[in-house]
């Protein structure tokens, strides 16, 4: 009996999270951030890695109150709960949380409670507090407030967290968190070539041939940030380079109109 129960724990240990994850699907080592940014492409096990991190934290008891956001209802059902790669399916059968589809909510043993929102309805984050919360595929989110109901709803805890897992798309928001890099923000990157050895031989064989190498390929499949679209006749390199800093005083107006007066 004891040799079958050292031999079980030794399994799960080979085949736990830690000992199989890459290295960019495990969280930063240090401690300073907040929010920890992961941009990789399609297929690169994001959704594993939001799950994953959810339950770790609610194991080791880091977090108790999580928002589980998506760009639909429907996908942080599909995909963040009940998906191949969801919580449901790999939270270990002695600790799995009970799931309550009416109430968009799951229950660990321990109490810790995970509700799940959609990006399409920031109002239903006025007032539910956190301590931990993902946001899956945060560069398709139709209203961008959504994030800022979230981010006034993480007061709970010592450090509330927050990881966000994403495809990355030149929006305002993903620029944001990229521009607070190594303040309170960490950022991981990732490409889709990264999971080949899990991912269906005929994907690489008829989507990678298809997009690889393409603008839309190296935004899906290596996650490069694409800020200007082809063909356009203003860039965002074009643009910062004229910005200036403020506009003129009043008295530098003045003075300009003054020295036209005298002109005259």
């Amino acid at each position: 009996m004891a040799n079958s129960f050292a031999a079980r724990f030794a399994d799960a240990l080979e085949n736990s999270w830690p000992a199989i994850a890459r290295p960019n699907q495990l969280p930063p080592l240090d401690d300073w951030w907040q929010i920890w940014l992961l941009l990789a492409g399609r297929g690169f096990g994001k959704t594993r890695t939001l799950a994953e991190w959810v339950c770790a934290q609610v194991a080791a008891g880091q977090a108790s109150r999580i928002a589980l956001v998506a760009a639909t209802a429907a996908d942080a059902r599909d995909v963040l709960v009940e998906g191949e790669s969801g919580i449901l399916a790999l939270a270990p059968l002695w600790f799995r949380p009970i799931y309550e589809p009416s109430k968009r909510r799951l229950t660990w043993p321990n109490g810790a409670i995970a509700t799940t929102f959609s990006a399409e309805e920031p109002e239903r984050l006025r007032g539910p507090q956190h301590d931990a919360a993902v946001c899956d595929e945060l560069g398709a989110w139709s209203r961008p407030e959504t994030w800022d109901m979230l981010q006034f709803g993480l007061r709970l805890g010592r450090k509330p967290r927050c990881l966000v897992a994403t495809t990355p798309r030149p929006t305002k928001l993903i620029r944001e968190l990229l521009a607070r890099e190594g303040r309170d923000v960490v950022v991981t990157r990732g490409s889709t070539y990264e999971n080949r050895a899990n991912l269906a031989p005929g994907f690489f064989d008829q989507v990678i041939r298809k997009y690889e190498g393409t603008r839309l390929g190296r935004q899906e499949l290596n996650a490069e940030l694409l800020d200007d679209t082809p063909g356009a006749l203003w860039s965002h390199g074009i643009i910062d380079a004229a910005r200036i800093a403020a506009a003129p005083s009043t008295g530098a107006r003045d003075t300009i109109r003054d020295d036209k007066c005298s002109a005259r």
